[in-house]
């Protein structure tokens, strides 16, 4: 299974603005740094937003800040609801004339739900926990202001 784009930037979404910061992030400096569209960032912020999984906050000094109630939220239940309501294959549209002896797509339902549930095994912490071999290529270095 492959995670569609607007479940992919809104996880990165979440790990790009969990780093802690005096200043909300805006969708502009989010855009350059994921190298993502600010229209698609706009829609999928709107989005997160109703989910009140971001506190977002117009006009000057404005911007985006994580929620923290979101830390706790299992990542299966935040992957669920950004992926919609996805079937691995869609045997319906058309009416496929091989599903009355077809086995697959019982088969494939079964491993999306353990994929799910595997998911559910980790929260949105567990996925800003990283490896500290990753935190060079994730984190930027914080300047020293005490010079």
């Amino acid at each position: 299974m492959q995670l569609n784009k607007f479940t992919d930037y809104a996880l990165r979404i979440l790990m790009y603005i969990s780093r802690p910061r005096d200043l909300p992030y805006t969708i502009a400096e989010i855009a350059e740094d994921l190298e993502v569209s600010q229209n698609h960032l706009v829609k999928i912020v709107h989005f997160m937003g109703k989910q009140g999984w971001l506190i977002t906050t117009r006009g000057k000094g404005g911007g985006i800040r994580l929620n923290q109630d979101i830390l706790n939220f299992k990542l299966g239940q935040i992957v669920r609801i950004l992926q919609g309501n996805t079937e691995i294959v869609e045997c319906n549209t058309p009416p496929c004339v091989l599903r009355p002896q077809c086995g697959l797509k019982g088969i494939l339902d079964h491993a999306l739900i353990q994929f799910y549930q595997s998911l559910d095994q980790y929260t949105v912490a567990d996925v800003l926990n990283t490896p500290p071999h990753y935190q060079k290529v994730i984190h930027s270095p914080i300047p020293n202001l005490n010079v």
